[in-house]
């Protein structure tokens, strides 16, 4: 996958309101969390945008994103809790794309595929 192009706007953004003040990578995935999970609307429909092998989910697949999952399965990657096929589970935040949903939502999730997609990490 390429690498997105560097955004200005969304950077400070995460850096003033995603991890801020955080110092290490724990900190920087509760930060995250935090972020996530005051910023989006919850439930919202969301779409698989891309396939990942430790899901279920097929490309273009119709999910209700439900809530974060639990803080300690967010400890290295964001989760959050979906029904499907009667099921629920967590499943990868960079995996789903809403498609029903508000602007702080829609921009809550693209700051997150942003700095997943850029290859940073927590640390």
């Amino acid at each position: 996958m390429e690498k997105q192009k560097k955004d200005e706007e969304r950077e400070h953004r995460i850096k003033m309101e995603a991890i801020v003040d955080t110092y290490c990578p724990e900190e920087q995935a509760m930060g995250w969390y935090y972020y996530l999970q005051d910023r989006i609307a919850f439930p919202f429909k969301a779409r698989c945008i891309r396939e990942r092998s430790i899901s279920p989910l097929r490309k273009g697949e119709e999910v209700a994103a439900e809530s974060m999952a639990p803080e300690d399965d967010c400890m290295h990657e964001m989760f959050v809790m979906v029904k499907w096929k009667g099921r629920s589970m967590g499943l990868p935040l960079v995996q789903l794309e809403p498609i029903s949903a508000d602007e702080d939502t829609i921009e809550a999730v693209g700051d997150w595929h942003y700095w997943a997609d850029r290859g940073y990490e927590f640390g």
